[in-house]
């Protein structure tokens, strides 16, 4: 399936949701591109997983802006490969540095950068101890077996919607 095919079905898929997020938030390795950024060399040529393009593009026509939160060793490396792809100045912050918080110094930076409070994000990552740290700060966050596809973000902007629904209790409280 080509970008503009995965863009058109992704855009489709986000005007199916009444609530979306306001940030939308990417791993890089193994989410966004099928490597591990430290075991390659800056001069390679990278590739993304078939569908992130596209969602990528869909995501900034729809007005939802993305970020990029790494725990890579090599943030050179990370960054050389945005570029190379074209995708580097679609991402509000990048924040790629190696870490052992699981990417909550990660998110919060991207939440002092952008001002986006947690409720508001939705992230991807392949690693299950990220998606755990991180669904605990509030964040909605989808595991990714394979890189972020068409399947992914429609289980994302699910789980994001039912998140946002208030409870039962919350809108008692509310009248």
């Amino acid at each position: 399936m080509g970008d503009e095919k995965v863009k058109d079905d992704a855009l489709k898929m986000l005007g199916l949701f009444q609530v979306l997020p306001r940030l939308v938030v990417f791993d890089l390795d193994y989410t966004l591109w099928p490597f591990y950024c430290e075991c390659r060399s800056k001069r390679e040529m990278p590739s993304l997983y078939p569908h992130a393009k596209g969602i990528l593009h869909a995501l900034k026509d729809k007005g939802i802006d993305v970020a990029v939160a790494s725990r890579s060793p090599t943030p050179d490396i990370a960054k050389t490969f945005l570029d190379k792809l074209g995708i580097q100045s679609m991402f509000v912050a990048q924040e790629i540095f190696s870490s052992w918080t699981h990417k909550t110094e990660h998110f919060q930076r991207i939440h002092r950068r952008t001002g986006v409070p947690f409720s508001s994000m939705l992230f991807f990552d392949d690693e299950d101890r990220n998606i755990d740290a991180v669904s605990k700060m509030g964040v909605t966050s989808i595991f990714v077996g394979n890189g972020v596809n068409l399947g992914a973000l429609r289980q994302g902007l699910a789980t994001f919607t039912q998140n946002s629904v208030p409870s039962e209790t919350e809108r008692n409280k509310r009248k």
